[in-house]
């Protein structure tokens, strides 16, 4: 992780276009200890230690390996672990170690190299320890027997500058040199005739010294057999077999054949290959056929691991003569290596504020192919918010190219895809999940514009009416609702102190009991708030609707019972059943049904003479009034509500039977004996007329009951006909606006005049029409369909007030 925070500031820094163009070069003696002292980087970069702490000074290179050490309060670059010339750069003529060092705040980047010097820290190494020739007794002075040359892994100076033989001897030298491309060659060279039957074997040391400082040596030990005539040594074809293969060769693919020649005869003339084992080969990548030289891989070749392979072919006869030749393999590159994605940085999750090109990865890409195999592009899947932005060399930014919503996508999974330009070319992917993390920016939304809550009247107190409910789009802090209440503006009614609202759950209580006469609803403000920073809130009304309950007994309007004397309704004697003595009037202030008012008869002096309409509240005769019926009627009138439990009052009332209204004159102390004397003798006398016109009335009624089949008419009904209609209404028949002599039944209240009177619409149309007869004698009279209309067929909706002005314009149909 540190590793990536320091190659994104890096990369970073390397994309600024003041970047110091030369490099800072120091030099380092291989196999120093760790902590060595390299230089003082912050003098060599015009820096303060200071500065290097302050800006978070950081050491950074391309493969990611830390050679090198910062120590930002002194600003020297130390060695962070040993370094191995041979290891890190091999053979090559120089060792040098690129890194950067990167600086924050500003960023700004310089460019460091530290050349690495070889040290003579290798000795020479002979191929084999102990190396055999066989060499005829006949061999010429001067003749040369071709040795492997020792390796030293050194270079320059260090490498190997002499060989020796020890102890001298008189036969052999070394010859040491180059021929072939800089190729160094060792050779014994025969120096003096031998003699088998004087010395048939030989021993001595073969030294290589290197040019170190003290020097190194290696030695191999020479064994020297010598045999009888064998006058002609193999010869090669080439002194030097180069060969390309490809990396992907199969094992077991012939390289090539090396081909040696020996023109003796016989067992002199056969010749066995043999590969000499490379020095810095433990386990060699070829064998070789000792018959017929064809050399195969016995391991599969990598390219990226070594592009050349160098090895000797020796060829020995029978006789024991020797050639030596060199092979060269080259390794021809195959694009067998996909693209390295490595990522320096993440910034993983990203705020929904960040601002277009905000970068949120920075990644490095390489190849270890070679030439157009290892040539890299990256591309980004089709993404509308993100994009790739090269950085230096080989890094690529990740960067934002339009504003982010959390809301709208909480998480974005990008595909980097990395290909090189090989046939056919390899991809690699790197999948960069994306978090958004949350930003204030959405207030809290009620899940309804309003809510109307109820509660009853005389409620407990902090009874729970309803909730209000908010949402907020955010998340975490950001999303949690508190609600409130909102205080009311000076400009607006008070609103009800009465309401509370729970901050966490939105629960709403109202605090104390409330009175449906007194405030049947209110109206507060709530408002939800989150807890970001700064928060957000939104407000929404909420309406208390106060629901009735049954608390309120009617009252009495009329007649009043107050404690004045009981008003007494007058009642005359030939009044018929169904007549109107009174209407009792109350009102109650409870609402709904709570208000709806019936009446009943609870008491009366006579309870079979009077009736009370249940709704209407009238007060009628029941029926006609009788001489034997008590002068003064008392009656109670209970009114009931229709509430659970119903609430109810009563109204007491007077009625006084009087035969004609000017008996209101007479003392009301009058003896009831009297009263009770001239009823009997009204009887007396209508029992007369009765009995001596039975027979007569008898008749008329049957022949009327037949012939109008009318209803009986109520008592105060009154009926308009042709002959007997007020002047007002007998000029409107005569002007023509009561067309086709209809009549009409209308019922007066007590106290109505000629000013106005009831016009009601019939409830049953389907009803056949009664007729009726109008003046003169039944032959002479005309007979109308006459509707019957009465207070009790009709409901009061249905009726209108006509004055007699109005009555004239009518046309009744």
């Amino acid at each position: 992780m540190a590793i990536a925070r320091q190659v994104l500031c890096l990369s970073a820094f390397l994309s600024l276009p003041h970047a110091r163009s030369e490099p800072i070069r120091y030099s380092l003696a291989e196999e120093a200890d760790s902590g060595s002292l390299v230089g003082n980087l912050a003098q060599d970069a015009g820096l303060t230690p200071a500065q290097l702490s302050a800006r978070r000074a950081r050491l950074v290179s391309e493969d990611g390996r830390q050679h090198f050490r910062l120590d930002r309060a002194t600003g020297r670059l130390v060695v962070a672990d040993r370094l191995d010339r041979e290891e890190l750069c091999g053979q090559s003529g120089t060792c040098m170690l690129p890194f950067e060092l990167l600086l924050a705040n500003p960023l700004q980047f310089f460019r460091v190299e530290v050349a690495l010097e070889d040290i003579n820290d290798h000795s020479p190494v002979f191929p084999a320890e102990r190396v055999t020739f066989k060499i005829p007794e006949t061999s010429e002075p001067g003749s040369r027997f071709p040795l492997e040359v020792a390796r030293d892994l050194d270079i320059g100076s260090n490498s190997i500058q002499a060989y020796n033989i020890t102890p001298e001897n008189e036969y052999f030298s070394v010859s040491f040199g180059s021929r072939i491309k800089g190729k160094k060659y060792v050779e014994l060279v025969l120096e003096k005739p031998l003699d088998r039957e004087e010395q048939a074997e030989m021993d001595f040391s073969l030294i290589a010294i290197d040019g170190g400082s003290p020097p190194k040596r290696g030695t191999t030990q020479i064994h020297i057999l010598i045999l009888d005539v064998n006058d002609n040594a193999p010869v090669f074809t080439q002194e030097l077999y180069n060969v390309q293969v490809l990396e992907n060769a199969p094992k077991g693919s012939v390289v090539l054949t090396v081909l040696a020649t020996d023109p003796d005869a016989g067992i002199n003339g056969d010749i066995s290959y043999q590969i000499s084992q490379a020095v810095d080969q433990t386990d060699s990548l070829f064998g070789i056929d000792s018959k017929r030289g064809e050399i195969k891989l016995t391991k599969p070749l990598d390219f990226e691991a070594a592009d050349t392979h160098e090895f000797s072919v020796s060829a020995t006869d029978g006789g024991g003569l020797s050639a030596i030749c060199k092979v060269l393999v080259e390794v021809l590159d195959v694009n067998d290596n996909a693209p390295e994605l490595v990522v320096s940085s993440f910034s993983n999750p990203l705020p929904e504020n960040s601002l277009p090109g905000t970068v949120v990865a920075l990644f490095s890409v390489r190849d270890r192919d070679a030439g157009a195999n290892g040539k890299i592009s990256c591309a980004l899947e089709d993404q509308l918010f993100f994009s790739l932005r090269p950085a230096y060399k080989n890094y690529y930014e990740l960067v934002t190219v339009s504003a982010l919503d959390r809301e709208e996508t909480a998480q974005y999974i990008l595909t980097v895809t990395a290909a090189d330009a090989g046939s056919p070319p390899l991809t690699t992917t790197q999948t960069f999940t994306v978090d958004i993390s949350d930003v204030n920016d959405n207030a809290p939304v009620f899940n309804q514009t309003s809510y109307v809550m109820y509660v009853r009247e005389n409620n407990v107190p902090t009874v729970l009416v309803g909730a209000v409910s908010a949402a907020d789009a955010d998340v975490g802090l950001n999303a949690k609702v508190t609600y409130s209440l909102s205080p009311v503006e000076a400009t607006e009614q008070p609103s009800c102190s009465c309401i509370s609202v729970n901050s966490e759950n939105g629960h709403v209580f109202v605090l104390r009991p409330l009175d449906y006469e007194k405030m049947r609803q209110t109206e507060v403000v709530v408002s939800a708030s989150d807890a970001g920073s700064p928060p957000l809130r939104a407000n929404v009304t909420v309406r208390l609707v106060v629901v009735d309950e049954n608390d309120n007994a009617p009252v009495v309007l009329y007649p009043a019972q107050d404690s004045s004397p009981v008003s007494s309704e007058l009642v005359p004697m030939t009044a018929e059943a169904g007549y109107l003595i009174t209407k009792v009037v109350a009102v109650d202030v409870d609402s709904g049904q709570n208000s709806w008012l019936s009446y009943h008869l609870l008491r009366a002096t006579d309870p079979g003479l009077f009736a009370v309409g249940a709704q209407s509240g009238e007060v009628r005769l029941r029926r006609p009034v009788t001489d034997r019926d008590t002068v003064k009627q008392k009656l109670i009138v209970l009114v009931r509500d229709n509430g659970q439990p119903p609430l109810s009052a009563t109204a007491a009332l007077n009625a006084l039977l009087l035969k004609d209204f000017s008996d209101m004159r007479q003392p009301h102390s009058s003896p009831a004996t009297e009263d009770e004397g001239g009823s009997l003798t009204i009887y007396l006398i209508i029992s007369l007329v009765f009995v001596s016109l039975l027979f007569l009335i008898s008749t008329v009624a049957f022949i009327a009951r037949k012939v109008c089949r009318r209803k009986e008419l109520n008592g105060g009904h009154v009926l308009y006909g042709a002959d007997n209609l007020p002047s007002s209404l007998a000029d409107a028949a005569a002007a023509g606006t009561l067309p086709h002599g209809y009549c009409y039944e209308i019922s007066l209240t007590t106290g109505s005049g000629n000013s106005e009177f009831k016009f009601l619409k019939p409830i049953l149309p389907s009803l056949p029409p009664q007729h009726c007869t109008m003046g003169g004698t039944l032959s002479d009279q005309q007979v109308f369909p006459c509707v019957s209309l009465t207070t009790e067929d009709v409901a009061p909706e249905n009726a209108r007030t006509v004055s007699a002005e109005q009555f004239n314009s009518l046309s009744f149909k």
